[in-house]
């Protein structure tokens, strides 16, 4: 039985109306075996179909690469604005840069009239701070040295500070800044608060010279009159007595400028300055209790002259080798201390003025740091 090819064929020609069926590409038909071989191909319509799907699959993709891209856009939107806050901040610092300088030219020709106005106040202000670190800088010195001490430049001192206290209250005599030493009324514009000022730093200036002159008094003394240790109580106490009494010398001057309110006729004025005198005076009540405690202690130390240890023997004093682990020379009057450790009592005297602990241990020997037993004078400028 022979296949029939041509309803093959037929099939084929039919087929190619249909876009959704096969398309039969070739057809062979053997007769000797009876086989018929049919090879199949894509129509065109899928073909077209497949190439477009093919070509918007991406376009899909974008799209939802888009989609992805933009939320993530939405979430780092707060970036840019902290960039542009940033950004803002350093324009606003660039134009203040560029303000002052473009004005410093103006600035400076008001620095110079200023410094002209009180050029007499600003010199004598750093004469002063002068005076006072090369003097507080030569008492150290000469503690330190303890017996070598020199007596001609403890004599230069003591008459340097004295010289310089009179020539300033000679030299402004009309205002009578020794006044405010003895909590009187200098003879100033309790108005202005620059003349305030400058009767408050002067005063404190001078009375640091005036306590300084008498430390370079006992750094005259002889030791066999004064100790070493005993000087050194000295120094602790009139230091602490200097602050103390420093603190209550500008309370008439502040308190006269503050009520100076009350010199307005009315009655707002007098309130005012009524009410700035009695915070000021709460203020400083508070201040001195505060010291008070701190002074008492100082008062118990300087009575009491705690010690540090006991006289130590020969025998103890060969252990160290009779040398003095501090000063590396033979031992002057030896102290054991409770760590058992032997120093000269000067040496641990000087010692103990800063530390608390043995040199060599550190074991706490003191409960208390008295720093100014090596004759120094605080810094701290009393203005109010």
């Amino acid at each position: 039985m022979q296949p029939n090819c041509a309803h093959l064929h037929n099939t084929q020609g039919t087929s190619d109306d249909s876009s959704s069926s096969p398309r039969l590409s070739e057809v062979s038909c053997h007769p000797g075996t009876g086989d018929v071989r049919i090879q199949l191909s894509s129509s065109a319509g899928e073909s077209r179909e497949n190439a477009t799907s093919r070509v918007s699959r991406p376009g899909s993709q974008s799209r939802s690469h888009g989609h992805t891209h933009g939320e993530a856009a939405g979430l780092e939107d707060p970036a840019p604005e902290l960039e542009e806050q940033g950004g803002s901040s350093l324009s606003e610092l660039r134009y203040l840069l560029q303000w002052l300088h473009k004005s410093l030219p103006y600035l400076l020709i008001l620095c110079v009239k200023l410094i002209m106005q009180h050029i007499t106040g600003i010199s004598l202000g750093i004469g002063l701070l002068t005076t006072y670190a090369y003097a507080n800088k030569s008492i150290v010195n000469q503690v330190f040295l303890r017996e070598r001490c020199s007596k001609l430049q403890c004599t230069w001192l003591l008459l340097y500070l004295t010289g310089s206290s009179l020539l300033l209250y000679y030299t402004f005599h009309s205002q009578s800044l020794y006044c405010s030493l003895i909590f009187l009324s200098p003879t100033v514009d309790f108005m202005n608060f620059w003349e305030v000022l400058w009767i408050v730093g002067v005063t404190d200036f001078i009375l640091k010279f005036l306590f300084m002159g008498l430390k370079c008094f006992i750094l005259l003394v002889p030791s066999f009159i004064m100790s070493f240790k005993s000087k050194g109580y000295w120094y602790m106490l009139l230091e602490e007595l200097c602050q103390y009494y420093r603190m209550f010398v500008p309370i008439p001057v502040w308190f006269r400028y503050l009520i100076a309110y009350g010199e307005l006729d009315t009655a707002l004025g007098w309130s005012l300055g009524i009410l700035l005198g009695l915070l000021y005076l709460i203020l400083k009540l508070l201040s001195f209790f505060g010291q008070w405690r701190n002074f008492r202690q100082i008062l118990r130390i300087f009575f009491t002259r705690p010690h540090y240890g006991v006289p130590a023997s020969k025998r103890q004093c060969s252990e160290s080798d009779d040398i003095c682990p501090i000063c590396q020379a033979e031992f002057q009057k030896p102290i054991l201390l409770i760590c058992q450790h032997t120093f000269c009592e000067e040496c641990i005297s000087l010692w103990f003025n800063r530390e608390k602990t043995c040199p060599l241990c550190r074991t706490v020997i003191s409960d208390h740091v008295n720093k100014w037993r090596d004759g120094a004078t605080s810094v701290h400028l009393q203005i109010f």
